[in-house]
């Protein structure tokens, strides 16, 4: 464990790349360096050949991140406002444009910025105590970091416009019924479960990965029809890399495969 940062703690267990938010007195709010610090992070991570998959979480029992720093936020100008929201849309970008899958382990509160951070990984385990919500407009705000896109896109306009329209919190079992968080887990297996799932996508292929993860990704802002020719290009491609014949190999005799990544 690591603290190369001012308000996070990074962890290498393995293969799996860990970063908790460090800020447990302000419940893990993300002010503009803690913005920072997590797309370097992210960005470090994913460049380090011996990490395949990032976890992200919230250091403490109570919050995941609790939403953007309030205190902070209250004596911005307009103009820094807009280089918060930007800052904020750089470091959400640079989590779902990671070449390596990205987990959110949700284990408290997650409002506002929490929310939107959670939503630009690629898959999200939440706590049975997490709570979920968009409520800017209690504040005369709206979400900033990408929560009006990325909501909408995920469980369709009608249901994201009540959710920022009303400020409503969801809990844990709401967000999972909506398509929000991926699984339920009681609260103190959280952590394990997390990492029993990090394991198994890593043993997996990391360039085959790092592909699907490209063509989902990139196929939901084209036509269909372009998306399959998309999705083609990159099955062509895998079959010049070593890990998809040792693959093929490794199913037809049997055996587990060994795959470097390359």
């Amino acid at each position: 464990m690591t603290s190369n940062y001012l308000n996070l703690i990074t962890e290498t267990i393995g293969s799996i790349g860990v970063l908790k938010i460090n800020r447990p007195k302000q419940l893990n709010a993300l002010n503009m360096e803690t913005l920072i610090e997590l797309e370097r992070a992210v960005t470090e991570f994913d460049h380090q050949t011996n990490i395949r998959v990032i976890v992200i979480t919230g250091e403490g029992e109570k919050a995941f991140v609790a939403g953007a720093d309030i205190a902070a936020m209250r004596e911005m100008t307009p103009t820094q406002a807009d280089e918060f929201a930007h800052q904020g849309h750089r470091t959400m970008n640079t989590i779902e444009q990671a070449s390596k899958p990205v987990i959110a382990c949700v284990n408290g509160y997650a409002l506002g910025g929490g929310t939107e951070l959670a939503l630009a990984c690629d898959i999200l385990y939440a706590s049975d105590k997490a709570t979920f919500g968009l409520p800017e407009t209690k504040l005369s705000l709206l979400p900033g970091f990408g929560g009006t896109q990325r909501m909408p896109r995920l469980i369709g306009v009608a249901r994201a416009k009540e959710l920022i329209f009303t400020g409503k919190t969801l809990s844990a079992q709401e967000a999972y019924e909506l398509g929000i968080v991926n699984k339920v887990i009681a609260h103190a297996e959280l952590p394990s479960a997390v990492r029993s799932l990090a394991e198994t996508i890593a043993a997996n292929s990391p360039g085959a990965i790092r592909l699907a993860k490209k063509v989902i990704n990139q196929g939901n802002n084209l036509s269909f029809q372009a998306a399959l020719e998309y999705e083609r290009t990159q099955f062509e491609e895998l079959f010049a890399t070593q890990d998809c014949k040792e693959g093929l190999a490794a199913f037809l005799e049997k055996r587990k495969p060994e795959f470097k990544g390359a």
